[in-house]
């Protein structure tokens, strides 16, 4: 064992989650904690996200772009590593380590497309530089330098010029719709509080409607 990382503790010094605390619905509970989150600082979207795919398991994080009732939405190139890992198996987990604030969120649900127009509609929010180094980068791909890199995006800027530039149809959002979403709040002496919400049934339920989910509590 090597001591300097097994000597390596932060004490959890919050009040938990109890389920007088929990929000009625997941929606008013992930927003309510995220609000926290923002406050306290940091990028408070940045989230990692699992998926599984034909040479197993992987994670990386992402950048949370939109939360409604439907599930938690992000962007990226449809022909990446991860695109690949969800065409293969559309199960996903991610995970909100809000480490300032000793607590998380943890989902498990199905990664699905997001509708065309929502892509667009975001796409068209990001800044210029941004929407060009989307044509310009074949994600997760290998690139021989930089120099590669900055020949394909003097390519791209060259073929639209000062003209409008629209989403790539490789580009695009994926909706996480959870089966179920957990709510950790670090303790003292790692007994933590687990609350989670789980959906009753098999169908995509609204983020909104407590109806839909059922409230458990996790042991540390």
């Amino acid at each position: 064992m090597d001591p300097e990382f097994a000597g390596r503790r932060v004490e959890y010094t919050g009040d938990g989650l109890s389920e007088s605390q929990l929000r009625p619905t997941p929606a008013e509970q992930f927003r309510a904690w995220y609000a926290d989150a923002a406050e306290a600082g940091g990028e408070s979207n940045a989230m990692v996200l699992a998926t599984a795919g034909e040479e197993g398991p992987s994670a990386r994080i992402v950048l949370l772009k939109g939360f409604d009732a439907e599930g938690f939405c992000f962007y990226t190139n449809y022909g990446s590593a991860k695109a690949a890992d969800i065409a293969t198996d559309d199960r996903v987990a991610l995970v909100f380590p809000w480490h300032h604030l000793q607590r998380q969120v943890r989902v498990s649900g199905r990664a699905v497309k997001a509708p065309a127009e929502r892509s667009d509609a975001y796409f068209a929010s990001r800044d210029r530089f941004s929407r060009l180094t989307a044509w310009a980068s074949q994600q997760s791909r290998p690139a021989e330098g930089r120099a590669q890199l900055d020949a394909q995006l003097a390519q791209v800027e060259s073929r639209f010029g000062a003209g409008d530039v629209p989403r790539p149809e490789f580009w695009g959002g994926y909706i996480v719709q959870p089966r179920e979403i957990e709510f950790w709040a670090g303790r003292l002496g790692r007994f933590h509080d687990r609350l989670v919400f789980r959906r009753r049934g098999e169908a995509p339920a609204s983020l909104e409607d407590a109806a839909g989910w059922e409230v458990l509590r996790r042991q540390p």
